[in-house]
């Protein structure tokens, strides 16, 4: 609450912090739609000022600076996402959690194909950002998004439905970027083995990287649909966390070395 709504009393914003949110927001939409049109290094200030008949410096009241602004749209579209997974989450009984993880994996994918620009903003390679800009907010929604997915691997963790690596060969080097992914992913917990991290990095990477894949088109040349590549990868995954497998409503899937 703003010191604003405070001394009134009601809790409601005052107009003035409703037209600069107002402002804020169209600011970060036409932000977005320059990032889609040109990438990352396509959006400025002077361009979006010169679109909503300001001046560059008069964004500053707004945002500190282009890297503040990217940070800011960033932590929205992590946002947009980690709504459409909740949304994919919730639409299955909370006790079948088999399929709550296929349906939720599927939205990621689905979200990350139709949104190609975004998807390479926020999981692409990190630009060296202005020490001035706090990355914060893009963390904490990025955590957000991951919160579905480590619930449910929680939960499988819990069931013991999946043996867990030889912690000996873990060397403590691993050990120590195994203990960094999680805490930056927001997955640390102290009943949470380094041994448990190790399978849910693998599995992040391996299904990743079919969408990386996919969003940037790096099989092309070979394959017209990436769909049912992306399914066996995942029925193959899921079979070694104990999860089982159940094909997308009306399609028939196509494994690729599935195990028996």
């Amino acid at each position: 609450m703003t010191k604003s709504q405070l001394a009134r009393g009601d809790g409601r914003p005052s107009r003035r912090e409703r037209v600069r949110e107002a402002t804020l927001s169209e600011i970060k939409a036409i932000a977005r739609r320059h990032l889609v049109d040109h990438g990352a290094a396509g959006v400025s200030l002077r361009a979006i000022a010169r679109e909503m008949g300001m001046t560059a410096p008069g964004l500053y009241r707004y945002v500190s600076g282009i890297d503040s602004l990217l940070i800011l749209i960033t932590a929205d579209m992590f946002t947009e996402l980690a709504d459409a997974v909740a949304e994919a989450d919730a639409s299955v009984p909370d006790r079948e959690t088999d399929l709550r993880i296929l349906t939720s994996l599927r939205a990621f994918r689905s979200w990350a194909v139709a949104h190609p620009a975004e998807f390479a903003t926020m999981f692409g390679p990190r630009a060296r950002l202005d020490p001035e800009a706090d990355p914060a907010p893009a963390m904490e929604a990025g955590r957000r998004f991951g919160a579905t997915f480590y619930t449910l691997f929680d939960r499988l963790l819990s069931e013991e439905r999946f043996p867990l690596p030889d912690g000996d060969r873990i060397t403590p080097e691993l050990a120590r970027e195994l203990r960094a992914f999680a805490d930056s992913c927001g997955f640390s917990a102290p009943h949470i083995p380094v041994e448990a991290i190790m399978v849910l990095s693998s599995c992040w990477v391996r299904l990743y990287g079919v969408v990386c894949m996919e969003v940037f088109q790096h099989l092309d040349f070979v394959m017209q649909d990436m769909e049912p590549l992306f399914e066996s990868e995942l029925q193959n995954l899921l079979a070694g966390l104990g999860v089982r497998y159940r094909p997308p409503e009306n399609s028939t899937p196509v494994t690729i070395g599935t195990p028996p």
